[in-house]
């Protein structure tokens, strides 16, 4: 396994691309990694719903937006935009996160 920073967005981020490019194994260690890390200090599940997008679990990753705006993680303001959230923008889940935060279409 590849060393990695303990900041969730690095490791969100190489989870992502390990799950791009086949390596659920790793993908799935750095999704563990974010779980360890939220056991230790405040680590919004936004990075674990980015990770979960990457291996194609809409479930968990709606989930995980829901409770980051639960959290009012402050970067839930980019869900309506960032294309990383392309494939979650039909689901009816992800439509209510959407207004629930105030970013209508």
């Amino acid at each position: 396994m590849t060393q990695t920073s303990d900041d969730p967005q690095a490791i969100s981020s190489l989870g992502r691309l390990y799950a791009r490019v086949g390596n659920r194994a790793e993908a799935q260690k750095m999704l563990d990694k974010l779980q360890e890390i939220s056991k230790q200090r405040y680590c919004s599940t936004y990075w674990t719903a980015l990770l979960y997008i990457g291996l194609g679990d809409k479930e968990r990753a709606l989930s995980a937006l829901e409770k980051a705006c639960d959290d009012r993680y402050f970067l839930m303001i980019w869900v309506n935009s960032d294309p990383l959230f392309d494939g979650l923008r039909s689901e009816a889940r992800f439509i209510e996160i959407v207004r629930r935060i105030g970013l209508e279409r």
